[in-house]
């Protein structure tokens, strides 16, 4: 497997595998709702502190219902993001990484309008995702759209790392085209900028883009993380805290939460000091909690390139790993 196509696999298999714990901040929940989340599982409810009790949406006509039968279970106590997903199954972002690569193999390349075709009949198809949160770049993006924009301009200034979860799925389609460094950092560049027009989002892109070229051209991980991370964490910071407990350092030193400033810091760090040992490593991503699913985006992808590809058990196929 090349490293390209092994990274979108990672990066499926550890947002599959956090899925059921997804947004666990408080991790002796975690534990104590799951144990060791060590293979892919079911989500369920009741889910402890869940912010689904304060979210909320209303679509302002058709064109933005992407919610459909979900809708009913914003403002509720307890409910868990993703309750409607099997075992080893995405969460809405992958799903649509599985989407983009299928668009872009089929077409023979990438182009942004057909993907943005493609991604509103996606999400107002009912029962496509079957997802039951869906993140703020979305609903902004079609109450834009409802509202008349054009598509290229529905996007807003997120710089959450859930922006990153398609970008493995992108390298791994354009695979074998013959794109240079350059031409793959700057299609990356546009494609993210659809949805996060945020430099902090399209920054963090473009580093997993050269971190995973590097892995490409036979660099270790490591090595690509001194060359090309060093704008979100240094080498000396990342081997001095390696024998520190994971939860110290994403969770104290970093926050667990989506904001690239410590969800890109702390993804690296956990693809640093598990560089060796792809099961290892997303198991680790898994139990720090917080936005684990899209840290797996870096996690994932980085770690699984480094190690020629997916340990079968955690194979994502046809929407759900096993």
């Amino acid at each position: 497997m090349t490293p390209f196509a092994a990274a979108f696999q990672g990066s499926l298999a550890a947002d599959a595998l956090s899925m059921p714990v997804h947004w666990y901040y408080d991790r002796e929940a975690l534990v104590r709702d799951y144990g060791l989340v060590d293979h892919f599982m079911a989500p369920r409810n009741p889910f402890p502190n869940s912010f689904m009790a304060k979210a909320s949406y209303t679509p302002v006509n058709e064109k933005a219902d992407i919610l459909h039968d979900q809708a009913r279970f914003y403002g509720q106590k307890e409910i868990h993001y993703h309750q409607c997903l099997r075992a080893g199954e995405n969460t809405l972002n992958f799903k649509l990484a599985k989407e983009l690569y299928a668009l872009v193999k089929e077409r023979g390349g990438y182009d942004a309008d057909a993907w943005l075709k493609r991604y509103v009949e996606r999400m107002l198809e009912p029962g496509w995702h079957g997802d039951t949160y869906v993140e703020e770049c979305h609903r902004a993006f079609f109450t834009n759209y409802a509202n008349g924009k054009p598509l290229r301009e529905c996007g807003i200034p997120d710089k959450h790392i859930g922006g990153l979860a398609t970008v493995p799925a992108l390298l791994a389609a354009l695979e074998g085209g013959g794109k240079s460094r350059e031409e793959l950092r700057a299609l990356v560049r546009e494609h993210v900028n659809l949805t996060h027009k945020h430099e902090g989002a399209l920054g963090a892109a473009d580093t997993l883009v050269r971190l995973l070229w590097e892995i490409s051209e036979g660099a270790s991980l490591r090595d690509a993380i001194r060359k090309e991370g060093g704008e979100w964490l240094s080498a000396g910071d990342a081997e001095a805290w390696i024998d520190e407990d994971d939860l110290h350092v994403v969770g104290a030193r970093f926050s667990a939460a989506c904001y690239v400033e410590d969800s890109m810091p702390s993804s690296l760090y956990l693809a640093w000091k598990y560089s060796g040992d792809f099961t290892a490593g997303i198991i680790a991503n898994t139990m720090c909690g917080g936005d684990n699913c899209h840290r797996g985006a870096v996690v994932g992808s980085l770690v699984a390139a480094a190690n020629g590809g997916v340990p079968e058990k955690f194979r994502v196929k046809d929407g759900v790993g096993g």
